[in-house]
Formats: C-alpha cells, structure tokens, sequence
C-alpha cells in the first residue's frame, strides 16, 4: 500500500473515531439545558446519556458478522453515514421521546465504527508497526471521551446544546468521502449466519442490566419492582445465553476464546479501564454543576487534563511497544 493511501486512510479511520467516542461524554454537560429546554425530569433527562449507551452496547457484538456478510468498507459508510445523520436529528429534536430515539438510532449505527476501524488498522499495519499506530489510533478513543466534557461545555455554553450533536456533521462528511474513496474493497461471505438466539439473549441481558444500574439509584434498587423485574430479567437472559452457547454447534460467542490468555487479560483491562474512566466521566459534570454551580464551561474545562494525560501515555506506550516488538 502506497504512503499517501496508508496516511490517507488512517486520518480517515481517526476522524470517524472521533466522532463515535465524542458522542458518549459531550452531552453530559449539555443535559441541564437539555432538560430546560425539553421540559424534562432530572430522571427522564438521563435516558439521552442511557439510550445511547444501551443500544451501543446491544449492537457492538455483530458488528463481525455484518462485516463478513456484507464487507468491512460497506458497513463502515452505513455506520458514519447513519451516525451522522442520526446526530442531525438529535440537533433538530423538538422533545424528550425525540432526542432519545435518535441518540438510540445514534448509539445503534455508530457501534460498528471503533471495531471496524480497529480492524482495518491491524490490516494495514505489519506486525512492527501495528503498536506505534493503534497507540496513536487509540488516542482518539481514549481522549475523545476525556476532551467530550471539554468541548461539550464550551458550545454549550457559547451557542447552545445543539451544537454538541451539529459538531458531527464535518467528521462524519470527511470521514465518509474518505473512506469512500480509499479504503479497498473486503472480501464477503453471504452465506454467513448469525446466531440470532445467542445474540437476542446477550443483548436482552446487557440492556436490562444497563437500565437498571442507570436506574437504581432513582428508584431505590431493590424496594422498586422495577429494577427487581430489570434484574431477574438479566440474570434470566445471561443463563440462557450461557446454556446456549456450550450447547449449540456454531455459537455467537466461541468458548474457544477464553482459551487465550492474552484475550482474557485484555478483556480484564479493557473493563476495568472503561468502568473507572466512564463512570467518573458521567457523574463529575452533574456534580460541578448541579451541585457545585459551576458554569458548563468549567465543569468541561475540569474533565481536560485526563485526556492530556491519556494522549501522553498514549504515546509513550507506542514507542514502548515498538521497542519491545523488534526486540522480540
């Protein structure tokens, strides 16, 4: 692969990253002015930041099998296109049930996008260089979310909410004309299937769990029916799940995988990475805010030095592996 179609990609590959993992902190601080502006409860208010997790989380898991069905170049225009235009209709939303239906359409469409991108970045990369360029891929899904807050806070506080979704628009058009035009055709397999039972258990499971973490503090846990429902709905759903995948021949999930040493331990990290990093993203711009009365381009400006920080180290541990690789 010539230099310029290697760079050309790669920029194209970040921008549309970018977007994605922009998306899922630069509302948090636009939400009481969302809330304002839509005539919303403080609970209802946080399905716009739910909606847009849960559908995420639901999707993510077949994005191998739309890409080997219908090739990786294929699905990733669907996916910034519909992410793009998705972030349009949140802009234009008019009420509460609207927003959270595009920042559903928002979460679902745009899941594909980290994954694949990730995936044609191994690709194009040989071995040597694969650590020196996902290191510097991963800074725009690391810091994005950290610098989202920022962002989010400045045009909140300078336009208006909106303009945390109208941001999209120039990532999403230049990242779809670029990877229209460079990224090469993928090999497809129609014939694959999908394992609809496994994948509708998962999901049923990861969504019921999600809504009622997010929920339970506002409905007192385990005295509400609610999140008892939501919960015995879950554990129901994942033992399902579970049952079917050691019994059935060609599963969603493959055992196999957890053979690995190497999956299992970056697995572990990935959660415990994403659990602190996102669980403080979501709750320190309500609290600057809310309960500290901070201005929302305070509350973004606060969230700034972790994605200087995570951009540091990000490229610290590129030179690292680097290093290690050719050693080795």
């Amino acid at each position: 692969m010539k230099a310029n179609t290697h760079l050309a990609i790669t920029t194209c590959l970040i921008l549309a990253t970018l977007m994605q993992a922009l998306d899922t902190t630069i509302a948090n601080v636009a939400l009481p002015y969302m809330q304002g502006s839509v005539s919303a409860s403080q609970d209802e208010i946080a399905w716009v930041l739910t909606s847009y997790i849960v559908a995420a989380a639901i999707m993510t898991p077949p994005t191998g099998f739309f890409a080997t069905r219908f090739g990786i170049k294929r699905v990733l225009l669907v996916s910034i296109c519909g992410f793009t235009i998705a972030s349009m209709l949140c802009d234009a939303a008019q009420s509460l049930i609207q927003i959270v239906v595009f920042r559903c359409l928002q979460g679902a469409l745009g899941a594909a996008i980290i994954p694949l991108t990730q995936t044609v970045m191994f690709n194009i990369n040989t071995p040597e260089r694969q650590g020196r360029a996902m290191s510097t891929f991963s800074i725009a899904i690391m810091a994005a979310p950290l610098l989202g807050p920022v962002i989010g806070g400045w045009l909140t506080s300078d336009y208006s909410w909106r303009a945390v979704f109208y941001i999209n628009m120039p990532l999403g058009i230049l990242a779809f004309i670029g990877t229209l035009v460079f990224l090469p055709e993928t090999k497809v397999d129609y014939h694959f299937k999908l394992d609809w039972i496994g994948f509708g258990t998962l999901s049923l499971a990861v969504g019921a769990l999600q809504i009622s973490l997010d929920r339970g503090v506002e409905q007192d846990w385990f005295s509400s029916r609610e999140i008892i429902t939501e919960a015995v709905l879950s554990a129901l759903a994942f033992y399902l799940f579970l049952v079917h995948v050691f019994t059935t021949r060609k599963p969603f999930i493959r055992p196999a995988l957890f053979s690995d040493r190497n999956f299992i331990v970056g697995t572990i990290f990935t959660t415990v990475l994403g659990t602190t990093t996102y669980a403080a993203l979501s709750l320190q711009p309500p609290f600057l805010q809310e309960l500290m009365n901070e201005p929302s381009i305070t509350a973004g400006l606060v969230m700034g030095p972790r994605g200087l920080g995570t951009i540091f180290s990000m490229l610290v541990a590129g030179r690292v592996i680097g290093q290690v690789l050719i050693s080795a």
